[in-house]
C-alpha cells in the first residue's frame, strides 16, 4: 500500500538576493547573499521547502552534499523525521557529523517539517504548543565595510520601524574605530534602543577586554563571539572580567560548546543555528538544555524557522532580523513594532517565489 507521506522527488534551487556592495565583518568578506532551497514532494502531491544562507562560500561542496542526501531521503516518510536523522548519522559518520553533512540534513529536515505541517494543516508553531504569541527583534548589520553615514543610515531605519535594539559589527583593526562607531550610534539612538556588538570570532581575548572596558559607559547589551568559538575557557574569564554578557552559540553543530561553556558559567545568551544543528529536533533540543540552566536562547539568522520555534519554548529572548530573504518569499514574517510574528500559514507558512529560483547545478 502507498504511503502518502513518503518522498517521492527531492529538488534544489539557488536564490539570489540582492547585494549593492560586498559587506565585511571582522572575520569575513561576502561578496554575495546567495541562498540554497531544497523542495521535496511527497507521494501525497504536498510539497515542503526549507532553505540554507551560502553566500558565496563552497557552492559544489553544498551541492554535493544535498546530492548525496537525496539518495537517503527518496522515501523517507515525513511523520517520522527522528528515524530518518538517526539514518542519516549512521550513513554520515565517517566522515563526521559535524559540517556540510549537519547543513544537508537540516535542509531535508526542515522540508519535511514543511511538508508534515501542510499535511495536517497546521503551522509548526502549533504541533509544538504555544508558549508565546510573538517575539522581540532586533535589526541586526553594523557591517564594518560600511562607511559612518551608512552605518547610521541603517540603525535610523531600524528604529524608524520599531525596533528596540541593534546589533553592530565590531573587530575593527583599530579598537578606536570600534568604540567611536559605538558611541556614534548611541548618540543617534537614545538610551532607549538597546546596542549589542558580534566580533565573529575575530578578537583575542586581551582585545576583547579592552573593548569590553571602553564600551562600557555606552550601555552595551551584550557581546557576541568575542573570540574564537572553541575558547572555552577564554569566555569564561571574559566574562569574569568584562562586566558584559557574553553570546555564543552560531557556530555549533551540537551542544558541546553550550553544555562547556554552561560548566564554565561562561555563556548568558544562547544563538543556535538551525541548519548547522541540522533539525528542528536538535534546535529544540539545545533551548531545552539552555531553558534548565535558565539562559536565553536568541537564534541566529533564520526568522522564518525561528520565529514559529521561539514560540513554543519559555525561554526565548528574541529572534535576528535581516531582509535578504523576504523578497524571495511569498509571506514574510510579520513584523510590528519591533516584534515578529510566526506565520499563521500551515508548515513554515511560505514558499519561494518561482520567478526567483533558478535549478542548482
Amino acid at each position: 500500500m502507498e504511503n502518502v507521506h513518503q518522498i517521492r522527488d527531492i529538488s534544489y534551487f539557488k536564490a539570489v538576493s540582492p547585494c549593492t556592495q560586498p559587506i565585511a565583518d571582522a572575520t569575513h568578506h561576502i561578496s554575495e547573499i546567495a541562498f540554497v532551497v531544497t523542495r521535496i514532494t511527497l507521494e501525497s502531491g504536498v510539497i515542503g521547502e526549507a532553505y540554507l544562507l551560502s553566500f558565496h562560500y563552497s557552492p559544489h561542496t553544498i551541492a554535493g552534499a544535498l546530492r548525496d542526501i537525496r539518495e537517503l531521503a527518496l522515501s523517507a516518510d515525513v511523520t517520522a523525521p527522528g528515524r530518518f536523522i538517526a539514518q542519516y548519522e549512521r550513513e554520515a559518520e565517517y566522515f563526521g557529523h559535524a559540517g556540510i553533512h549537519r547543513w544537508a540534513l537540516g535542509s531535508i529536515n526542515l522540508a519535511m517539517w514543511d511538508a508534515w505541517g501542510k499535511t495536517l494543516g497546521q503551522p509548526i508553531w502549533r504541533l509544538f504548543g504555544v508558549c508565546h504569541d510573538r517575539v522581540p527583534l532586533y535589526g541586526s548589520g553594523g557591517w564594518l565595510s560600511y562607511s559612518m553615514p551608512e552605518l547610521l543610515d541603517e540603525v535610523s531605519r531600524y528604529v524608524a520601524r520599531g525596533f528596540s535594539a541593534v546589533k553592530i559589527k565590531v573587530g575593527s583593526p583599530e579598537l578606536e574605530a570600534d568604540v567611536e562607531r559605538l558611541a556614534r550610534v548611541r548618540e543617534m539612538v537614545g538610551p532607549q534602543v538597546n546596542i549589542m556588538m558580534d566580533a565573529n570570532q575575530g578578537m583575542t581575548v586581551a582585545n576583547a577586554l579592552r573593548l569590553a572596558e571602553a564600551a562600557k559607559s555606552l550601555g552595551i547589551s551584550w557581546f557576541e563571539e568575542p573570540i574564537a568559538h572553541t575558547d572555552f575557557d577564554g569566555y569564561a574569564h571574559l566574562r569574569r572580567q568584562a562586566g558584559l554578557s557574553l553570546a555564543m552559540g552560531e557556530r555549533e553543530f551540537d551542544t558541546v560548546a553550550l553544555r562547556e561553556l554552561i560548566r564554565r558559567e561562561a555563556i548568558d545568551l544562547w544563538q543556535p543555528d538551525i541548519l548547522r544543528l541540522g533539525s528542528v529536533e536538535a534546535w529544540r533540543a539545545s533551548a531545552a538544555l539552555a531553558q534548565a540552566h535558565h539562559i536565553p536562547v536568541l537564534p541566529h539568522y533564520y526568522k522564518e524557522y525561528d520565529v514559529p520555534l521561539l514560540a513554543t519554548v519559555p525561554n526565548a529572548c528574541g529572534a535576528e532580523s535581516f531582509d535578504w530573504v523576504d523578497d524571495l518569499i511569498t509571506r514574510p514574517i510579520r513584523m510590528e513594532n519591533g516584534y515578529a510574528y510566526p506565520n499563521p500559514g500551515p508548515g513554515w507558512g511560505f514558499a519561494f517565489k518561482e520567478d526567483r529560483l533558478t535549478p542548482l547545478g
